[in-house]
């Protein structure tokens, strides 16, 4: 299974849903690992840490590899890395890889990433992938890669309007790239239940039929605990409310 977690808007919790989704899914007993195509290196962070631990291959090395033939030639497994935690292992990123962007399109290496996860499959039994708040490149490379899509969304009025874009990128990525891709959901995130917007936003999207899906992940400073402890939050608070929210939407994305 392949799923990429994409929006083309910043803040919506892209990395936070992809890192901790993954961490159920290895505590589970399922071989994950998480792919992390940002330049910002946040899912990155999330799972290893200070820069100091960061691994000498990442995305990075894979994507030059991809643009000269006289490059040593590597497994696809050597750009994986193990984490702290039992069955979860990660390919970084790394802020260079950004700078890649021009060489690549020019070359049309739009389904490298595509290969590499064909020969992942045998390595792992759940891949996340992690993408720049962008529609670019690197988001277009892991939505032609990936089986499911799943959108993180904030409740505001920007956020909605970005999304229908969104939803049509998606179906034209679909039409032209990989007819294998399915709309895997909408997760409402940083959700607010006491507020009266976030619900009246979440209706007018379900009133347009787009797929929102029923567990509602709440705002929680436990997040930002969890960012800086580098700590997934199902090993940091399983207990907590927030925790438990990623719980029941990895169950109902399982279903």
């Amino acid at each position: 299974m392949r799923r990429v977690v994409f929006n083309q808007k910043g803040g919506v919790g892209k990395s936070s849903v992809a890192v901790n989704l993954a961490a159920i899914s290895a505590q589970s007993g399922k071989r994950t690992l998480v792919i992390d195509l940002d330049p910002q290196c946040n899912s990155t962070h999330y799972l290893l840490g200070d820069d100091s631990d960061l691994p000498e291959l990442d995305i990075s090395d894979y994507f030059e590899s991809t643009l000269s033939f006289s490059a040593s030639v590597k497994q696809a497994s050597d750009y994986c890395h193990a984490t702290l935690f039992e069955n979860l292992h990660i390919l970084p990123s790394n802020p260079e890889v950004g700078d890649l962007q021009s060489k690549l399109e020019s070359r049309h290496k739009i389904y490298k990433l595509r290969d590499l996860c064909e020969q992942l499959d045998e390595h792992y039994d759940a891949i996340y992938i992690d993408t720049p708040p962008a529609f670019n490149f690197f988001s277009l490379s892991a939505l032609c890669a990936a089986e499911r899509c799943l959108i993180p969304f904030d409740c505001d009025e920007f956020a909605r309007q970005a999304l229908y874009s969104l939803v049509h990128n998606l179906r034209e990525t679909q039409a032209d790239h990989n007819e294998k891709l399915v709309l895997e959901g909408i997760v409402v995130n940083q959700f607010q239940p006491r507020a009266s917007l976030p619900a009246k936003i979440i209706a007018s999207l379900e009133e347009q039929e787009l797929p929102v899906l029923k567990t509602r992940v709440p705002a929680s400073v436990k997040m930002k605990e969890s960012h800086l402890e580098a700590k997934p939050l199902i090993y940091m608070a399983p207990k907590h409310k927030l925790t438990l929210a990623f719980v029941e939407l990895f169950g109902e994305l399982e279903d």
